[in-house]
């Protein structure tokens, strides 16, 4: 089953919107060094970009909701490319928070335009798949980009991860400039439109397992910081732990 090159691209961007998301974990004892400030602290950047997501996000949807999808989603790119370069290249904790959260605004509005735009692409039998396949970048972000990340952020400084989550956002936009096709758009909407889903039980149920879901997740990953080095002795056999704990989400997507 062939899909076009467009949804690809989104993939590509998946990826590195979720390997900027997750990768800050496992380089938090890095980054307290470089700022003189404890774990906990820093990982309060993971918590700001966490905010900018749930609240930022929503806010950016319904100030944009008349553009042109291709057009916002170059811009959500833009945001997402200078942010983290931003983040590489901060001086202080104040700054590099900042970045984080103003790189997060892209996240959520990223992958709610591009699933549409993922789905319009295809015929309507086909167009869960579509979906699907964008969202595996996310999945092989946590899989691969994230180990990969923290190898790189732990040898050559974190800030050589957050260089690197750049460029591949750099070659997602130049790929949705190329492949992404410009369509018009044939609904009109409204906030208050928008805002009609939220009277819906089953966004709540959903919304609610989420929640859950990925509260178990992120317990787990921060348990490296303060239980996990009694156990293991060399971080790397953790890395495989969690390779394998988001093998499992990405079967289950």
């Amino acid at each position: 089953m062939k899909y076009p090159v467009a949804i690809w691209m989104l993939a590509i961007g998946a990826f590195a919107i979720g390997m900027s998301e997750f990768v800050i974990m496992g380089l938090l004892p890095n980054i307290a060094r470089d700022f003189d400030v404890t774990v906990s602290q820093a990982g309060q950047l993971i918590t700001g970009y966490a905010l900018g997501v749930a609240i930022g996000g929503p806010i950016l949807v319904m100030l944009t909701i008349k553009w042109n999808r291709k057009y916002l989603l170059l811009v959500l790119m833009g945001i997402f490319i200078l942010g983290n370069i931003a983040v590489s290249l901060s001086p202080n904790y104040g700054l590099m928070m900042t970045s984080r959260i103003i790189t997060s605004l892209a996240h959520g509005s990223f992958f709610g335009i591009g699933s549409i735009l993922a789905a319009s692409m295809v015929n309507p039998e086909k167009r869960a798949s579509a979906m699907a396949l964008m969202f595996m970048g996310l999945s092989l972000s946590n899989i691969l980009g994230v180990p990969f990340g923290t190898l790189v952020g732990q040898n050559f400084g974190w800030q050589m991860t957050f260089i690197i989550i750049s460029i591949i956002g750099v070659l997602a936009l130049i790929g949705i400039i190329i492949f992404v096709p410009m369509r018009r758009e044939t609904v009109k909407s409204s906030v208050l439109k928008e805002l009609k889903i939220l009277k819906e039980k089953r966004l709540w149920l959903t919304l609610a397992v989420t929640l859950f879901g990925f509260s178990s997740v992120f317990c787990l990953l921060h348990i490296h910081f303060f239980d996990v080095n009694r156990c293991f002795t060399c971080t790397g056999k953790l890395d495989f732990l969690f390779i394998n704990h988001f093998r499992g989400g990405c079967d289950i997507r």
